[in-house]
């Protein structure tokens, strides 16, 4: 008896959390250390994301093959590791900056090099340089319409911890070989990831009651590169495991950004929050501290 309930209970236990995590800036992303080279960086990625059974799904911006071409062979690593490729634009442009127009000829720029790279495998889908829709209800209308005749799903982003900011300070740190300057640095970017996969739940049960599946932002930087086996031991820690990004998207918190066709809803937490006018919690990494390490 005592054996089928514990099996009953364990059949009605809750779902592990689940994370997809993506990859932007790819093929280069921030300042390189002394001696690390683009292609070390993604053999690490790749590694560490195999080793965790994390897919990787990379957003590329294909103008940094020509101004970094010792980095092209990254995109070809990337594929033949079995993972996936989308779009990121040509030269990662702020759409606030842009017209409509100028932007979708950005993301069409980067459509041949996909389809080469992809062969034939789903590569529509976006993610916005800087998290930014445009800076007016229309822009953001009118790039939502134009992904949506050209079947292009959208990339959200409902977990991050600013990992982009530290790379560059790790790489003024490595040059000047500040050995702990670079173990606060890692404290700091392990501890704001733990810290803000809490706080990614925490808001997604105050919307829903449980967890979604989430989407982690990453970037292709050399720290990243160093710390991501601990990184995803971190997670697996805190209880994740890790899924495809199409499957995360599959959660109707995700609907309008897999048809943009639809009428626009917040597909982060924190604006979700505030259209229902709740708090959103505070931020825990401080980049104004990373901006000033080894300087």
């Amino acid at each position: 008896m005592i054996g089928l309930a514990l099996a009953a209970t364990a059949a009605h236990a809750s779902p592990k959390p689940v994370i997809a995590v993506t990859w932007d800036d790819l093929p280069t992303h921030s300042a390189l250390p002394p001696g690390v080279t683009r292609v070390q960086i993604a053999a690490d990625l790749l590694k560490a994301s195999a080793d965790a059974k994390a897919p990787a799904f990379g957003f590329i911006n294909g103008v940094q093959t020509e101004r970094e071409p010792a980095s092209a062979p990254v995109l070809k690593m990337w594929r033949d590791a079995g993972q996936p490729l989308g779009n990121h634009t040509w030269s990662h442009p702020n759409l606030a900056a842009l017209t409509p127009e100028q932007f979708t000829a950005e993301i069409a720029q980067n459509e041949p090099m996909l389809k080469d790279l992809m062969r034939g495998k789903d590569w529509r889908w976006l993610r916005y340089p800087f998290l930014s829709e445009g800076d007016t209800p229309e822009k953001k209308l009118a790039v939502r319409q134009w992904l949506a005749a050209n079947h292009y799903k959208i990339a959200s982003v409902t977990m991050s911890f600013d990992d982009w900011a530290f790379n560059e300070p790790y790489a003024r740190c490595a040059a000047k070989g500040d050995e702990a300057a670079i173990a606060e640095l890692e404290k700091r970017y392990l501890d704001g990831a733990a810290a803000m996969a809490d706080r990614s739940r925490a808001m997604a049960k105050t919307l829903y009651g449980k967890d979604i599946p989430y989407v982690l932002l990453m970037h292709a930087g050399a720290l990243d590169a160093r710390l991501a086996p601990r990184l995803f031991q971190l997670y697996r820690d805190k209880g994740f495991e890790f899924t495809t990004l199409k499957k995360a998207e599959k959660h109707p918190f995700y609907r309008t950004d897999v048809d943009p066709s639809l009428p626009p809803q917040p597909t982060t937490l924190d604006n979700a929050l505030k259209a229902k006018g709740l708090p959103v919690p505070p931020k825990p990494v401080d980049l104004e501290a990373l901006a000033s390490f080894c300087r």
